[in-house]
């Protein structure tokens, strides 16, 4: 039929939330999963998974316990295949995947993705190629080389239907890597990737989903388009220790094209058929793959020139040779790398001088251009990463309830709306917790944000517990005296977390952990906190998003742990100043620059010594470390392992 694929393909990306650590239960799920895929129309040949979905992918210290050899990985999905299509009723049908693990390979542990035919009439299944991921993340939040070594090569294989390539996430961001699987001659390059969630400000494309989503997009398509190639990135889903990944798994035509993409956060499966002709059609319209081709023993010769260090003179022609010098050229004078003679420079000096003595200039502000990322949210999209998140966490923790110390502050207030958009109102928990000089205004704003959200609630004077530990320090001051004030409301809140089967959330903010605002082993107790890793700022942003009481939003910040106190006076600067210094500082940008920026020295000092003078607030305690398996240092195991 006109319009029909010729050369049809169809591949399904699968993006998957894996459990952490449960090899066995995540390969019968992935059986399951491709006998489904088998129920397709068309059926797949190919499906693919993500890096990674044996096992999680922040495993750590753990790798060596979840890592297989591909030997074992292609059996045991093969039986895994054949018997969920079994129990749902049909024999297997030939299949291929591409899946992501950690793979145990001569005697060394690699991150590796594995293509395998399963499901054969007439024999065992048969992998086709092993790739081991050549770049190896050991930055920001990735600690990868610590735990796994590198492979050294990229190159295409033979399959069913043509010849493949497979990528493992970071190996995508080398521009080089696309290219050597083009030369080797591959018609389709599968990135499989273990991605976590990057940036809440709006992406400038209006396509939903977290900045990083948006720069993984531009990175499939460039593979896909400068190469000619079909290019598919299929990425993990689900909450590894408060990292979430994002999905939005997508399939990249030869021109750079997005033929589709699965949706943000959630499971799925999205199926495409391609035509493998179109790869001849975008190579004839763009042969750039042609020209490279061509190029290359060029481009190796400049290779091998710059890893040996070979300096290179500069070359170039002298002037135009007057008649005069032709005639002499004509007896052997020849043109060359000579020196420009004097009056050349002299009349070029004249040009120069007749040059206007001014042009117009056009002066950027540094303050508008680059920078550090926005702290502008994309509120909505936030809302669902958050909770999300929380969803996630209390699942993995064995928790339905959550229970949240209602201060009446606009933090505890986004912390309950997040809960309650998460859990349902019915599964959340408010505590008022004041002691007797608190403020009757932060008293009457809890309830307040407890009756707009509508959840159950609990009011406890903290004031005999205080009390009685006070009397045996009668010479405390403030701010010792708020310290215990805030430890004891832990106190309750764990408590009233073995009574009610709750988990406690964590209400402190991204300002207030850098500057170490917070009473250490009370307001950063809790084991999740959803607002942790946002600014203050974008707290407010948050609220209104939410729609927390707007009289909660706009009032001035207070601990209320001493009469009259405001957080920006103990601070010393406002958070909207704050929050900016301390965006460029964890952005890499230093007291100068900030202060080109329009930031005052005094500003940055004061940002600079409450961030440096309060490392130890955000670290577990110091232990002495008398082994080699030295808990949190060499004992390596996430909390969610």
């Amino acid at each position: 039929m006109p319009g029909d694929p010729i050369r049809p393909l169809t591949v399904a990306l699968c993006q998957f939330a894996p459990r952490k650590g449960d090899v066995n239960g995540n390969l019968a799920r992935i059986g399951r999963l491709c006998a489904q895929a088998a129920t397709l129309e068309p059926r797949p040949q190919v499906v693919q998974f993500p890096e990674t979905v044996l096992s999680g992918y922040f495993v750590e210290g753990g790798v060596r316990e979840v890592a297989c050899t591909a030997g074992a990985l292609a059996y045991d999905l093969d039986d895994a295949y054949r018997t969920a299509c079994a129990a749902a009723g049909f024999e297997a049908v030939p299949l291929d995947i591409v899946i992501g693990f950690y793979e145990r390979w001569r005697d060394t542990l690699h991150n590796s993705a594995a293509y395998i035919t399963m499901g054969l009439d007439d024999g065992p299944p048969v992998i086709r190629h092993v790739h081991r991921k050549n770049f190896l993340p050991t930055y920001g939040l990735f600690d990868e080389e610590r735990f796994v070594e590198r492979g050294t090569d990229i190159r295409a294989f033979e399959t069913p239907w043509g010849r493949a390539a497979l990528l493992v996430c970071e190996d995508a961001w080398h521009s080089m890597s696309g290219t050597l699987a083009a030369l080797d001659g591959a018609q389709l390059v599968f990135v499989s990737s273990a991605a976590p969630a990057r940036g809440v400000w709006p992406r400038a494309d209006g396509v939903p989903g977290p900045y990083s989503a948006a720069r993984w997009e531009r990175l499939i398509r460039d593979i896909a388009e400068e190469h000619g190639v079909f290019a598919s990135f299929v990425n993990l889903v689900g909450t590894e220790g408060g990292k979430r990944f994002f999905g939005t798994s997508h399939l990249v035509g030869p021109g750079g094209d997005v033929r589709g993409r699965a949706p943000v956060w959630d499971e799925s499966f999205v199926s495409f058929t391609v035509d493998l002709d179109d790869l001849v059609r975008a190579r004839a319209d763009s042969p750039l793959l042609s020209d490279l081709r061509v190029a290359l023993p060029h481009v190796l010769d400049n290779v091998r020139r710059i890893t040996d260090g070979v300096n290179m003179p500069v070359s170039y022609d002298g002037p135009e040779p007057a008649a005069a010098d032709l005639l002499r050229g004509a007896r052997g004078f020849t043109t060359g790398e000579y020196a420009v003679p004097t009056d050349v420079l002299r009349r070029a000096d004249t040009v120069v001088r007749a040059l206007p003595e001014q042009l117009p200039v056009i002066r950027h502000d540094m303050r508008q251009h680059g920078g550090p990322p926005p702290l502008t949210l994309d509120a909505e999209l936030t809302e669902e990463w958050l909770t999300g998140f929380l969803r996630e966490e209390m699942t993995r923790r064995g928790f339905g309830k959550a229970v949240i110390g209602i201060s009446g502050g606009v933090d505890s207030a986004v912390t309950a709306a997040l809960a309650v958009r998460a859990l349902g109102a019915s599964n959340v928990i408010g505590v008022r917790l004041p002691y007797r000089t608190s403020s009757p205004e932060s008293l009457a704003h809890a309830q307040l944000v407890i009756d707009a959200l509508g959840i159950e609630s609990r009011t406890i004077d903290i004031s005999p517990a205080v009390d009685g530990y006070l009397a045996n320090e009668p010479d405390a001051d403030g701010a010792r005296r708020g310290n215990v004030m805030a430890r004891t409301r832990m106190i309750a809140l764990f408590d009233l977390s073995a009574r009610y089967r709750a988990l406690p959330l964590g209400t402190g903010n991204k300002t207030e952990r850098l500057f170490g605002y917070f009473t250490w082993h009370a307001d950063d107790s809790p084991p999740v906190n959803p607002i942790g890793d946002l600014y203050k700022t974008q707290v407010w942003q948050l609220a209104r998003h939410l729609g927390v009481p707007e009289i909660v939003v706009t009032k001035a910040p207070t601990a209320d742990l001493v009469v009259g106190q405001t957080d920006e006076s103990d601070l010393g600067i406002s958070y909207p100043r704050a929050d900016e210094i301390l965006n460029g500082m964890l952005h890499g940008y230093s007291h100068d620059a900030l202060q080109a920026r329009g930031f005052s020295d005094e500003e940055l000092r004061l940002v600079s010594r409450r961030l440096n003078g309060t490392h130890w607030k955000r670290r577990p305690p110091a232990t002495a470390l008398v082994s080699q398996s030295g808990i949190g240092e060499s004992y390596l195991r996430p909390v969610d392992y």
